[in-house]
């Protein structure tokens, strides 16, 4: 057969690919005390502090879990009020893809070649991880809540680079990312396949003398999928006039 006459190098380039993992399907908060994998947090840059705030814990004004304000930023954070984000106004506002991906929200994967869709329930977002090679647009195009995200593998570890952020916090307590902040993740499923595990890095000079990072896990769960978040803003109302009926000193 004239197969057989193919050099073997030729027939090496024809070989398939190896399979990448497949992160698709529904994926939930574990809310659970989580021990972060130490084969990827060695891979975290230098000068990185993790802070542990995933899922529903925040941190209390001024506690920034080690990160290291620059002065702008510190000044920022203390003229921060919790009351302030609880207007008509910016109660439904969602927060960038660097505070909601450690929520205590579940999300969905829905994986192909060339993209991957993330679906957070947390404000009904969306966001595409494009895997075709492509790089970052010019630093001029607008910014978004999610950003602009490329995608590769590194074995069985999806590595995920992000970029063109717009304005938000990073731990919901005064502290607010610049639309320079730069995120990488690393995804890549448990032994078993029954969790998805991840590091969140991120950098932003303007606000940050060192470098920030999660660890987050979250559980599978089969036949599930994420509910519509549907935002009310009066509820800025309700908790307004809860506010003015609490007595003084209380």
């Amino acid at each position: 057969m004239r197969l057989a006459l193919l050099p073997a190098a030729m027939l090496v380039l024809a070989a398939p690919a190896a399979a990448q993992a497949d992160l698709a399907g529904f994926w939930a908060p574990t809310f659970e005390a989580q021990q972060p994998d130490p084969a990827m947090i060695a891979k975290l840059p230098p000068d990185t502090v993790v802070i542990e705030d995933t899922g529903a814990p925040e941190f209390p004004r001024m506690e920034f879990g080690g990160l290291k304000l620059t002065a702008a930023a510190l000044a920022h954070a203390e003229t921060w009020n919790p009351e302030d984000e609880m207007t008509l106004q910016r109660v439904c506002q969602p927060p960038s893809i660097v505070y909601s991906v450690q929520g205590p929200f579940p999300f969905e994967i829905d994986q192909t070649r060339d993209v991957i869709v993330f679906r957070y329930e947390y404000y009904d977002q969306v966001r595409l991880i494009f895997m075709d090679g492509r790089g970052h647009p010019a630093a001029d195009v607008p910014h978004t809540k999610m950003g602009h995200s490329i995608g590769r593998w590194e074995g069985q570890e999806l590595v995920v680079d992000t970029t063109h952020i717009a304005p938000s916090t990073i731990t919901n307590n005064g502290l607010d990312h610049s639309a320079g902040v730069h995120m990488v993740e690393r995804y890549k499923l448990s032994p078993d396949g029954k969790a998805l595990l991840a590091t969140q890095w991120f950098e932003d000079p303007e606000v940050l003398d060192n470098n920030g990072a999660r660890f987050i896990r979250w559980d599978k769960r089969a036949g599930q999928y994420v509910m519509p978040y549907e935002c009310d803003p009066t509820f800025a109302l309700e908790y307004t006039e809860r506010a003015d009926e609490t007595p003084q000193g209380q």
